[in-house]
């Protein structure tokens, strides 16, 4: 991943948390219908603010690395739903 390539909402929802973390960089974490978050970390800078309304591939991030713990430039995806993690591949098609 090209550093700057601009990282987009997976579907509408509101931002919960966009801020630097020591151990994830910038994450962005956005809570969508029926209590699903879709959460991005090791993030080059956040492009939206808590409580910012999304829509489904508004950028929401640029690509980077501000993680302590990673040199490369790559995005950690993640979906929970109910406190537990879900196989994004359930709702997304990466084809």
């Amino acid at each position: 991943m090209a550093n700057n390539t601009a990282i987009k909402a997976v579907a509408s929802g509101t931002i919960i948390f966009a801020d630097w973390t020591p151990s994830n960089g910038f994450v962005v974490i956005a809570e969508h219908q029926e209590g699903i978050l879709s959460v991005y970390k090791n993030l080059g800078s956040v492009t939206k603010k808590q409580g910012d309304i999304i829509k489904s591939g508004e950028v929401i991030a640029l690509a980077g690395n501000t993680s302590n713990l990673n040199t490369s430039i790559n995005l950690h995806f993640e979906l929970w739903k109910d406190g537990l993690p879900i196989n994004p591949s359930q709702f997304i098609n990466f084809q």
